[in-house]
């Protein structure tokens, strides 16, 4: 049986031309047979996209400029990593006039179907620019489009795989003793519309293709030497975690631990397949492996931090009980106004939720909550997590802090503060 391995690299192991070039090396030293690889946009390019559209739909004089910078960005990096530029030009060109001619013909006005329709172009992009490069240096690749490959419904910018159908069209691609590129973060919905699996999705990719073709492991390559314990941003003394259990890993993505996306560990702990994070600028280094552990293996001690977050108590307006009825009609607000929950906490006739806002409602939602809550709002609040705590340590980076709330079990602490 054909031993198949995922790579995936981020916009920062792609963001220039010596950046692309140690891609190269690192797949000649690690070896790429029987490999599929997931390339995300380059480094800054999907905000670069979100800015050109925005320009576009909200200031058009400023739209040619903004598209200008997108075009130099991807042209110079050609122009000095190509001694044979006719055949990658050519197909860069397609594709941004495809993408202009979206954006005159296009009609609708849902701005999320919108976004998913130009968006993707990044990775298109820096797909294109890379397998073009390793045929030229005698890498032979294939290049295939992820929206023929991974599939979706058509709830845009944060699509739910379908995996029967993502399953059976990745089966038809042969991988054996060959080299496959795609894109991350993209897929297409049945009606053939493109689609995106949420922000920073492309580990998620990974993981579904790993999923579907039953891979031997999947690495991401980082500008990290693995996993720590701890974002270097937010916490002193990190330390390198060498090996942590697929649950412990998955509460810590969903908590903020950026290195890896939420969604990544579920596909592959179904299947026990091993995640690896390791860095691309010293693959000597074994960095970090996510894989099934024993519960009572030792745990280390875990931080993450979450910004930009909002913390809303609501009090029933007639003092009903909170559970069932009230509880039922807060979940389907969040739902509709595709608002993130990452805690909740009641007593009787109250309840404080945590929340993230990627789509900019809030203020729908605090206008739809008012009908039958009293509510306060604090935004731009911080989620700190502590797993595995310490009960010397976990206050530190509380110091200075206003506490707004606190929820602890056996073995996780959440605060809330300003």
């Amino acid at each position: 049986m054909t031993k198949i391995k995922i790579y995936k690299f981020g916009g920062a192991s792609v963001k220039d031309t010596s950046s692309i070039t140690n891609v190269a090396k690192l797949l000649k030293n690690e070896g790429c047979r029987n490999t599929f690889l997931v390339i995300s946009a380059m480094s800054k390019m999907t905000n670069a996209f979100e800015d050109v559209l925005h320009k576009f739909l909200n200031d058009k004089d400023q739209f040619d400029h903004a598209l200008k910078k997108v075009k130099d960005f991807h042209f110079k990096i050609i122009n000095t990593l190509f001694n044979n530029k006719t055949n990658i030009l050519s197909e860069t060109q397609s594709l941004f006039k495809k993408y202009l001619d979206f954006l005159e013909q296009n009609i609708v006005s849902n701005y999320d179907y919108i976004y998913d329709q130009t968006v993707i172009y990044g990775e298109l992009l820096s797909t294109k620019i890379v397998s073009a490069y390793l045929n030229e240096i005698g890498i032979e690749n294939t290049w295939l489009d992820a929206r023929e490959l991974i599939f979706t419904d058509d709830n845009y910018r944060d699509a739910r795989v379908n995996w029967e159908k993502t399953c059976q069209e990745v089966k038809k691609y042969k991988i054996k003793d060959s080299l496959l590129i795609t894109q991350g973060f993209i897929g297409s919905a049945l009606n053939k519309n493109s689609t995106t699996l949420g922000r920073e999705g492309s580990d998620y990719t990974a993981a579904i293709l790993a999923h579907c073709l039953d891979a031997q492991e999947v690495t991401i390559w980082k500008d990290v030497e693995g996993l720590l314990n701890a974002d270097p941003r937010f916490f002193d003394e990190t330390k390198l975690i060498q090996s942590i259990s697929y649950q412990d890993a998955l509460e810590m993505a969903f908590y903020g631990a950026s290195v890896i996306h939420p969604k990544t560990i579920k596909p592959l702990q179904n299947k026990n397949i091993p995640l690896k994070i390791r860095s691309f600028s010293d693959s000597s280094n074994p960095g970090s492996i996510i894989c099934q552990k024993d519960k009572h293996d030792d745990h280390q001690t875990c931080f993450t931090k979450k910004e930009n977050q909002i913390l809303i108590n609501l009090q029933t307006n007639d003092f009903s009980f909170i559970f069932k009825k009230n509880t039922s009609h807060i979940f389907s607000l969040l739902d509709v106004y595709k608002i993130n929950l990452n805690l909740i906490q009641n007593s009787a006739i109250s309840a404080s939720i945590c929340i993230e806002d990627p789509f900019q409602q809030l203020k729908n939602l605090v206008s739809s909550l008012e009908k039958n809550f009293q509510i306060q709002v604090y935004e731009s609040v911080n989620l700190f997590s502590v797993f595995h705590y310490d009960k010397v340590e976990y206050w530190t980076f509380l110091k200075g802090r206003k506490l707004l709330l606190r929820q602890q079990n056996e073995h996780t602490i959440h605060f809330v503060t300003d």
